[in-house]
């Protein structure tokens, strides 16, 4: 298989990755059918196809970089799964590798990087590969970023002679309550000194160069879509979508089946509320096994603005909480200066919220009008946009990470630390102790479930324990939040002899409409504030538009019968890219119509809908935003 590398962070056209990945690999894979060639054969069908020129080169793509460097260790072969389009069955080719790791994320990367370390230390030969849906690694990431390098201090010690993309320490460290025309100084509790503010995407991306440097194999572009179990219910691998498939389900002209990339060890990385992660979840009842309780989200919106120089102040970092959210609803803001005049501005709701007319968009884009705020951007730029939800369930709601055939790790698992807003470096270092688990079973034939043991022995554990208190005392309200997440915070430090439990799921926390007034948000100014499609088309999102809508409903008549009515439709509210619209048809009827192609792959739809009606799945592989700086 060929890889391809693009010359330009912005470049997102998944149809070039449909168009000339799988082509040349089917080449390769009709030129290998049913022979057993060795590597040097291999090489040389390889370098055929790379000066053959079977396919066109998109401007956006330069050169080919070879797939799988250490060729020995895999094997492709033509007995993978049958999928039946119409009358014609599609066969999937199968690749093998020792271990199989899904999402390129800071947890994934982390994984894949130390269990390369791990071979190289003891002299052993595992083949490792990540397989990441965004069309170019880093893509598809996106955080504040106040980033604590504990994790990356222990990966890769060198990191500030390798010239890592950490450049701004953290120098201020602020944190306002609002009122409407007010900012109120409270003692920070974020102790970010020795800190930096950085760009998670790029740091992503350096991580991604340092796994290939140790012989990791990155598939951008292929999104995992199927978990693959053995006959005894094990896990042995994943899927990749179908590409060139149209939205009636039948096959284009440009149509390439999936592939199955098997794995003695599947990591599931895909970040917070992944898909398969989910499945796997709920199929090895992990969560039970685990903590036992629910996970609980928030939305995080962000955009990066460069700023006029008098106003920059690089590594200053200020939090606020209040307003505009009301006191029962929980979520604040980040302001971080990064480098080159940029400030990364961000909003968080939590979706327990219980007013559906809320729409945490426009509580993001009426923020910003603060008096405290509004000067700093007054006279700057947008430059890009996008938004995610993440994990605050913490220590109550961590899964039992480990199932038949290997393990869940990172934001998949929910290691975010809630107080400090963090969960990259628990990420990161969740990742490392699930590769070292993985190493010593694969070459020692140890438990992989010693990785739930030195999960528990490690910093993550001890500081989730310290933290469990601060995200559900906000439950009562704000102020009782403040005061119990400040007597946890200066007088018990962590060591209370009680764990809050989390309320209601977040989407049985919304109530039916006519408990609640709608609420009337100022019209955007364009210069502050931005309506939805100018916002997303700074995310740089790109999809097919004919193929699959990978948002289902499991139900098609819910939206009519049920959220319209009972809950004013919340999904056209809660959505921060308009994916979901409620439109009149012929005969008048309100009817919701699905923008997949908007899609921020943020997963709030997934967790939000009121009766569980939307299932989030993989679309194309490199669909989705095009995250350079977030």
């Amino acid at each position: 298989m060929l890889r391809l590398i693009s010359s330009s962070s912005k470049s997102k056209s998944s149809k070039s990755l449909a168009a000339i990945q799988f082509p040349l690999f089917h080449h390769l894979s009709d030129t290998l059918a049913h022979s057993q060639l060795s590597a040097r054969n291999l090489h040389s069908s390889l370098h055929s196809i790379n000066s053959s020129k079977t396919a066109p080169l998109s401007p956006n793509y330069i050169g080919f970089q070879r797939i799988p460097a250490n060729i020995a260790n895999f094997s492709l072969n033509l007995v993978g799964k049958v999928r039946s389009y119409g009358s014609e069955p599609v066969r999937r080719e199968c690749l093998n590798y020792d271990v199989v790791i899904v999402g390129a994320g800071p947890a994934g990367l982390s994984a894949a990087i130390r269990l390369k370390q791990l071979c190289k230390e003891n002299d052993v030969d595992l083949s490792v590969c990540v397989v990441e849906k965004g069309a170019e690694v880093g893509a598809h990431i996106l955080s504040g970023n106040v980033f604590e390098p504990r994790a990356l201090d222990e990966l890769l010690p060198k990191w500030k002679q390798e010239e890592a993309p950490i450049y701004v320490p953290v120098s201020s460290d602020k944190f306002w309550l609002l009122s409407k025309t007010r900012a109120f100084s409270l003692p920070s509790p974020f102790n970010n000194k020795g800190n930096y503010v950085i760009s998670l995407s790029q740091l992503v991306r350096w991580l991604g160069t340092k796994a290939e440097e140790l012989g990791v194999e990155i598939y951008p572009g292929f999104a995992a879509s199927e978990v693959l179990y053995d006959s005894t219910d094990k896990v042995v691998g994943i899927a990749t979508n179908d590409m060139g498939v149209s939205k009636d389900g039948s096959k284009k002209d440009i149509f390439q089946p999936g592939v199955e990339l098997k794995g003695r060890m599947t990591l599931f990385a895909e970040g917070c509320r992944g898909s398969l992660s989910e499945k796997l979840i709920r199929k090895y009842n992990l969560r039970e096994k685990g903590q036992g309780q629910h996970q609980t989200y928030a939305l995080g919106i962000k955009e990066v603005w460069e700023i006029t120089a008098d106003k920059h102040h690089p590594g200053s970092v200020l939090h606020t909480i209040g307003w505009p959210l009301d006191p029962k609803t929980y979520g604040g803001s980040f302001l971080y200066h990064m480098k080159d005049r940029q400030v990364a501005i961000g909003f968080v709701v939590a979706l327990n919220y219980s007013n559906p007319f809320l729409n945490p968009y426009e509580e993001f884009q009426k923020f910003k009008h603060h008096p405290a705020i509004r000067p700093l951007l007054e006279g700057g730029t947008v430059l890009e946009y996008g938004a995610r939800t993440l994990n605050e369930g913490g220590y109550q709601s961590i899964p039992y990470p480990v199932f038949p055939g290997g393990a869940i790790i990172g934001c998949s698992a929910g290691f975010l630390n809630v107080p400090k807003i963090k969960g990259s470096h628990t990420a990161m270092k969740s990742g490392m102790l699930a590769a070292e688990a993985a190493f010593h079973a694969l070459h020692e034939e140890s438990p992989l479930e010693a990785f739930w043991d030195s999960l528990r022995s490690s910093w993550i554990w001890k500081e989730l324990h310290s933290a469990r208190n601060y995200r559900p005392a906000f439950d009562y309200g704000l102020y009782p939040g403040l005061a119990i997440s400040a007597v946890e915070h200066y007088i018990m430090k962590g060591r209370s002899p009680w764990t809050l439990k989390h309320g209601k799921p977040d989407h049985e926390a919304t109530d039916e409409a006519q408990k609640w007034r709608p609420i009337d948000y100022p019209k955007p100014d364009g210069v502050i504030s931005f309506d939805v499609p100018t916002s997303l088309y700074r995310s740089n999102t790109n999809h097919d538009h004919d193929q699959p809508a990978h948002l289902h409903l499991k139900d098609p008549k819910i939206p009519e019968l049920i959220n319209l009515p009972v809950y004013a439709g919340p999904e056209s509210r809660y959505c921060p890219a308009r994916v979901y619209e409620y439109l009149p048809n012929e005969s008048g009827h309100q009817k919701l119509q699905i923008n997949a192609q908007n899609c921020l792959h943020c997963k709030a739809c997934d967790i939000k809908d009121p009766k569980q009606n939307i299932e989030w799945t993989v679309p194309e592989g490199g669909g989705g935003p095009g995250y350079t700086i977030m």
